[in-house]
């Protein structure tokens, strides 16, 4: 598909004084003409396409080690391979916006390899886990974006790490960087009684013409995909930035509907949903055609404005719409319902039926850390069972598909075995976590090991909890655990104790949600916690949420409605009722 271009603004024209007009400032958009790099991550893709990194990591950088390799790849190209540097170790999170990048950078990187919502077999389950064990110290990580997120590799390894991922058709490619990201697929693609379409195919066909190709490896910035057909909404469209969503036309049937431009960070959006319905056969060039508008017409001048989402807020639906048919997809798309989201909880945890007489069986982690004996373990257990396989979700969970009746039981107990959970506590199933300072460089605050923490205490403190109450952890702005759409979203950031010390704490959004009424949290003016303190803050806001619902309430719909002072934590209606 050839995009169409503009001219350029004031090319060819000369002013009264005989010199061409000065150029209005543009935003960097190819497609109007500003093609001069218009910052150093812009002139960086400019001097050499991101993906021939690659060459020079199996070549070069494998056999002379970390010191050899070229800044502008090191910090920059490294990304379309699936690698960041990680976090050198000693830095509190004060340093975090005060030193240089290379200043953090350790001599080991976090790598990240997709899986695109694929099917996991035993063979792909064990690579992942050698390749932890082998070279990664044991560390893995399942992401919100269906990833598998290693720590402590070193540049020497990297090649045999990818002759493992090839030998099971895996990959690392574009995992990261300016690039189409990792795509969310259902975890319960093709086998849930409840699926209006199977987005596999589509998925499948996107990864197969255009991951890899240079025509869409420089975008303005990330890229995120997702495509379902569950009625749960189980691939939280609303905030990516191309959705495809299973919806039935009356006329035509099952197809998906096109939402665009949502996303979190600093400034989070919700998605565009545009109402169309397109075929699955159709979904792979509407992908390219959404793409290649965010390629084109995308802002590359200020990276903070460089998303899709920036876009769409500008344009607007129609807008958007119009080029996205007449520029590139040459046609009109067919007007359709955007559906809304049913079908129960869009984690999968648990044992389902499926519709061909088999079960899949969801279990949780917690806050999506494993490592590389349980990825080995899901696999010998899709082995011993003979299991379809495995899908990681968007919730930081797992999900064993293709499980006989007879073996349900089993499958359940060897999964408990491994400390994977079919029936968590409302807590752990619940609460997720980004990466945080222990390895991340844009991190302010530790979120793991303070998610597994608080986990283990509310279940001692709440340990019937009869209702879902979402946490998710996130150790900085980015938001990439989704903090402003949880029921208590926590930013990491440094905040004053009780001495006025500056410590590890958060700031807190309570009431935000995702599917049927998407809302974000509300933040509270000058309201912040530490992380010493959070236990007992989670434990004041919940119970007083226990004891001032209304019959049927979810905790979003009452953080919306309740006191100021009972959301701060500064008065206990639990106490009071005690």
């Amino acid at each position: 598909m050839t995009s169409s271009t503009s001219p350029a603004p004031a090319e060819g024209r000369v002013g009264r004084s005989g010199r061409p007009p000065r150029r209005k400032k543009g935003e960097g958009q190819w497609a109007l003409g500003y093609n001069e790099p218009l910052n150093k991550n812009e002139q960086s893709k400019k001097d050499d396409n991101p993906l021939n990194v690659r060459a020079r990591i199996i070549n070069i950088y494998s056999k002379r080690g970390f010191a050899s390799i070229d800044p502008a790849d090191l910090r920059g190209r490294f990304r379309w391979m699936g690698l960041y540097t990680q976090r050198a170790p000693g830095f509190d999170g004060g340093k975090t916006a005060m030193l240089e990048e290379e200043e953090l950078d350790d001599e080991f990187f976090m790598l990240r390899v997709r899986s695109d919502g694929e099917l996991l077999d035993a063979a792909k389950l064990r690579a992942l886990g050698s390749i932890s064990t082998d070279f990664a110290r044991g560390t893995a990580d399942i992401t919100d974006r269906q990833n598998i997120q290693y720590h402590w590799i070193e540049v020497e390894d990297v090649p045999e790490i990818w002759d493992r991922l090839d030998a099971v058709g895996m990959t690392s490619l574009e995992a990261c960087g300016d690039s189409p990201r990792p795509f969310l697929g259902s975890p319960v693609a093709g086998v849930a009684a409840d699926e209006i379409i199977d987005a596999t195919p589509a998925l499948e066909e996107i990864k197969r013409r255009y991951i890899g190709d240079p025509a869409y490896s420089n975008l303005p910035r990330k890229f995120k995909t997702s495509a379902s057909g569950h009625p749960s909404l189980d691939c939280v469209p609303s905030v990516n930035d191309v959705s495809f969503v299973g919806t039935v036309h009356p006329e035509h049937g099952p197809g998906f509907d096109l939402w665009v431009g949502g996303g979190l960070s600093t400034n989070p959006m919700l998605a565009t949903k545009l109402g169309v319905w397109i075929p699955v056969e159709e979904v792979p060039d509407a992908w390219e055609a959404v793409v290649s508008v965010f390629r084109d017409y995308g802002y590359r001048r200020l990276r903070s404005r460089a998303r899709l989402k920036f876009l769409l807020a500008d344009w607007g639906r129609e807008k958007f719409r119009e080029v996205l048919e007449t520029e590139y997809l040459h046609r009109a798309l067919v007007d359709g319902p955007s559906p809304e989201a049913s079908g129960g909880s869009g984690d999968h945890i648990g044992v389902h039926a499926q519709k061909d007489g088999k079960f899949y069986v969801g279990v949780a982690p917690v806050a999506g850390r494993v490592n590389g004996a349980v990825l080995t373990g899901v696999g010998d257990v899709v082995e011993r069972y003979a299991a379809a396989g495995a899908r990681l979700t968007a919730q930081q969970k797992l999900v064993v598909l293709g499980v006989a009746e007879a073996d349900v039981d089993a499958v359940v107990r060897d999964l408990r075995e491994l400390g994977l959970e079919a029936e968590p506590s409302n807590w752990r199933r619940n609460t997720m976590a980004c990466t945080g300072i222990e390895f991340c460089k844009l991190a302010i605050v530790d979120t793991k090991q303070r998610a597994t923490d608080l986990v283990t205490e509310l279940e001692k403190r709440f340990p019937d909890l009869d209702v879902p109450v979402t946490v998710n952890v996130n150790g900085c702005p980015n938001a990439c655990a989704r903090t402003q759409v949880a029921d208590i979203g926590l930013k990491g950031m440094l905040v004053l104790d009780d001495a006025g010390q500056q410590v590890e704490g958060f700031q807190v959004h309570l009431g935000g949600a995702l599917g049927l009424n998407e809302q974000f949290g509300k933040k509270l003016r000058a309201h912040k916690v530490t992380s010493a303190g959070l236990d007992d803050y989670v434990t004041v806001v919940v119970g007083n949420y226990l004891e001032d619902r209304e019959d049927g309430e979810a905790f979003a719909a009452w953080a919306v409605r309740a006191d100021e002072i009972l959301l701060r934590g500064e008065k206990s209606l639990a106490g009071d009722a005690a």
